[in-house]
């Protein structure tokens, strides 16, 4: 989110304003220690087929370790396999996870670009 104000109104209105290219790097998250050693990097956006660990939240999904299912960038989070709450019904349903509230154990490096791209962070070190 780049703007060039600090005023707290108009940082909410550009992320809800935000496109989605723009909304993709806003769903990012930190990186395990050794994914940060290796990379050189810090942070990285989330993408489906990347396992996190969910590190905040509540007892039943904290420390929970999983592929990433999907991302709305709608409303910034992430969807982590197996991490799901009841419903009144019983029945359970998918938890939306924040994407500050995990860090990315394993990098799903499918993408030849993204591959590419990491292996100029990690030279450049």
């Amino acid at each position: 989110m780049s703007t060039t104000s600090h005023k707290a109104r108009k940082q909410r209105k550009a992320k809800v304003i935000a496109p989605l290219h723009k909304r993709r790097r806003m769903v990012a998250a930190h990186l395990d220690s050794a994914l940060i050693r290796e990379y050189n990097v810090r942070s990285l956006p989330v993408r489906k087929g990347d396992t996190v660990k969910v590190i905040r939240g509540a007892k039943e999904i904290k420390g929970s370790e999983n592929k990433v299912a999907s991302i709305d960038l709608k409303n910034y989070k992430i969807i982590v396999e197996n991490v799901t709450i009841p419903k009144a019904d019983g029945t359970q349903t998918q938890r939306p996870v924040d994407p500050s509230d995990v860090i990315i154990t394993k990098l799903d490096l499918s993408d030849n670009w993204r591959k590419r791209k990491l292996e100029g962070l990690k030279g450049g070190a």
